[in-house]
């Protein structure tokens, strides 16, 4: 397979609406191969899956619960265990579908964590998802703000093998533990902004690294939209930082997503 991943992708948010095709073409266009559609909350559930259909071969889906989740009109909250319950069902209904379950994981920025127990409540969810991740043989799409020793730390207390750290915010230390028990890290196009992710790109090995854009959020410029045809600039600031061409990136972090999702080729095929 040749072509970018882009493995942490929202294609079913509401800024795409509009002009959806466009941003596939465009993406395409860019050499983008595939696009990993994860989910945030329960009711993205049915677009993520339409949008797979929609775009068959192309956009791949992963469903699950995100430790922070969006309360009407424009506020957001802690995760309950009544968001887990609510999507569960359309993971287990759907798992054949499925490349990943994502996006998963702990969010301790105290804006939305309020107390002890909401960082309990969330390790639980986690927790959870990361059972049935393992049940149905899937990887995990892991975010991790303010929170990566903590989220590391759970995923190897559960077991967890098949791991994705999608823009990770944490210390190089800790990222390493993580690649200590060979999980993965993707790379978004706000590298270009981020210290943080230059430090982590020069230290995390090639073979643990993947591309991303988190479209539509994490773009080159700050509160702009950014979309997946982004993943070129992501790939060129890895090349740069590890002095090698951006071919060789592509052909590695390809690899390593088709190593962590290989359903990705199953789907293809069908």
């Amino acid at each position: 397979m040749e072509g970018y991943v882009d493995c942490h992708c929202h294609i079913s948010a509401e800024e795409f609406d509009k002009d959806l095709d466009e941003v596939i073409t465009r993406a395409k266009e860019a050499g983008i191969s595939a696009i990993i559609a994860v989910a945030e909350f329960p009711p993205e559930a049915p677009k993520i899956l339409s949008l797979s259909q929609k775009y068959k071969g192309f956009i791949f889906p992963c469903l699950g619960v995100h430790p922070v989740q969006a309360e009407p009109p424009d506020s957001q909250r802690s995760v309950t265990f009544e968001d887990l319950g609510q999507v569960e069902p359309d993971i287990i209904d759907n798992v054949e579908k499925l490349v990943g379950i994502g996006e998963v994981g702990l969010d301790f920025t105290p804006f939305y964590v309020k107390s002890d127990y909401d960082k309990d409540v969330q390790r639980q969810v986690f927790a959870r998802q990361i059972d049935l991740a393992k049940k149905f043989d899937l990887p995990v799409n892991v975010h991790s703000r303010s929170a990566g020793r903590p989220v590391i730390q759970l995923l190897k207390e559960q077991g967890a093998t098949k791991v994705l750290l999608h823009a990770f915010d944490g210390k190089v230390s800790v990222a390493m533990q993580g690649v200590q028990s060979g999980y993965f890290f993707s790379v978004p196009p706000s590298i270009v902004r981020s210290e943080q992710k230059q430090k982590l790109v020069k230290a995390i090995p090639l073979d643990n690294l993947m591309l991303e854009t988190d479209s539509p959020a994490l773009g080159p410029v700050k509160l702009e939209r950014n979309e997946p045809m982004n993943i070129r600039i992501s790939c060129e600031h890895i090349a740069r930082i590890k002095g090698v061409s951006m071919e060789t990136v592509m052909q590695a972090t390809t690899q390593n997503a088709l190593k962590l999702f290989p359903k990705i080729k199953q789907l293809i095929v069908k």
